[in-house]
C-alpha cells in the first residue's frame, strides 16, 4: 500500500462509507471505491464487507487501521509543517550579518517581518568578513549578510541591493556642504580614516589612489562604530558606509554621498547544500525592500 491507499482506507474506515470518504477527501466517489479496490487487491484480502447499510470493517481492517492510524496522524503532521513553513509560523532564522547592517537595516527588516510572522524566532548575529565563512561551516548561521562574496569561496549567494559611501561629519564643520561633496572637499580637513576595514575601506582606498589624493588622517579606526563615535566626539570627519551612516545620525550630525557616487552590493551568503527556505526567503525580500528604501 502507498500512500493514497492509507488515506482512501482510513478516511472510509473513519467516515464509514464511500461517499463520506469521498466528501472529507474532496475527491469523487469512483476514485475513492476504485483505489479502495486495488488497495484490497494489493493485501489480498478484502477490508470491508458490502452490505445493504454500507461498508463494515473486516476484523483484519481493525488491526490495520491501527498501524495506518499512525502513519496517517505522521502525514497529517508532515502536512502542517510545510503549511507553517509557508505561513512563516513557528521557524527560526539564523541569521550574521556586518555590523554597519546590524545597526539599522536588520532590527528595521526584523520588525516589518514580525508583524506579519510573529511566531517567527530570530538568532541574531553580527560577524566580520574575515569571520562570515566560518559562521556558515561551523552552522552557527544559516545565512550571512555582507558587502562582498569571498572570492573562490564554495558558497551560493543572493544579491539584495546596494549601498554607497557617504561622508559623516558635524554640520558645524561643513555647514554649507553641497547635496554631493567630492573627496577634494575634504583635503585639509581632519580625517577618520576607515583603510583598513575590509571591503569597505579597500574601496574607499581605490579611490583615493585614483585620484592621487592625500588626507590629513589624524585617526585610523579599525571599525565603523568606532569611527562614527569620533565624529561626534568632533576628532574629525569619516567616510563610512550609508548604512553606518543612518543609524549613527544624532543631532548635530550630517551625512552626504561622494560625488562621483562609491557604490558597493549588498549579498545574503548561505551553504550550496543548505539554500534559504521559503521563510528565510521571505525575510530576504523584506531585507531587500528596506535596503532598496
Amino acid at each position: 500500500m502507498n500512500l493514497r491507499h492509507i488515506e482512501i482506507f482510513h478516511a472510509v474506515y473513519v467516515n464509514g462509507s464511500v461517499s463520506a470518504a469521498a466528501r472529507a477527501l474532496n475527491v469523487s466517489q469512483p476514485s475513492v471505491s476504485k483505489m479502495l479496490r486495488h488497495a484490497e487487491s494489493l493485501l489480498g484480502f478484502p477490508l470491508f464487507q458490502r452490505t445493504s447499510g454500507g461498508l463494515v470493517p473486516t476484523q483484519d481492517a481493525h488491526v490495520l487501521f491501527t498501524e495506518v492510524s499512525e502513519i496517517q496522524d505522521r502525514v497529517y503532521a508532515l502536512r502542517e509543517a510545510g503549511r507553517n513553513l509557508r505561513r512563516g509560523v513557528g521557524g527560526v532564522l539564523r541569521v550574521s550579518a556586518l555590523p554597519s547592517l546590524a545597526l539599522d537595516a536588520i532590527p528595521t527588516a526584523v520588525s516589518r517581518f514580525l508583524r506579519t510572522h510573529s511566531d517567527v524566532k530570530f538568532d541574531l548575529q553580527t560577524v566580520h568578513h574575515d569571520d562570515l565563512l566560518r559562521k556558515l561551516y561551523e552552522r552557527e548561521s544559516d545565512i550571512a549578510i555582507a558587502y562582498q562574496v569571498p572570492p573562490a569561496a564554495p558558497i551560493g549567494h543572493r544579491w539584495l541591493g546596494e549601498g554607497e559611501l557617504v561622508v559623516l561629519y558635524r554640520e558645524e564643520d561643513m555647514p554649507d556642504a553641497p547635496p554631493r561633496i567630492e573627496l577634494e572637499q575634504l583635503r585639509g580637513r581632519r580625517f577618520i580614516s576607515l583603510a583598513a576595514s575590509g571591503p569597505i575601506g579597500q574601496l574607499f582606498t581605490q579611490e583615493l589612489q585614483r585620484l592621487e589624493l592625500e588626507l590629513d588622517e589624524v585617526v585610523s579606526a579599525r571599525t565603523f562604530y568606532i569611527a562614527s563615535a569620533l565624529v561626534r566626539q568632533g576628532v574629525g570627519m569619516t567616510v563610512v558606509d550609508s548604512f553606518t551612516a543612518q543609524a549613527s545620525l544624532v543631532p548635530g550630525l550630517a551625512m552626504r554621498p561622494l560625488k562621483p557616487p562609491l557604490t558597493f552590493d549588498i549579498h545574503a551568503m548561505f551553504l550550496i547544500n543548505r539554500p534559504p527556505g521559503a521563510l528565510a526567503t521571505e525575510f530576504l525580500k523584506t531585507l531587500g525592500r528596506i535596503l532598496d528604501a
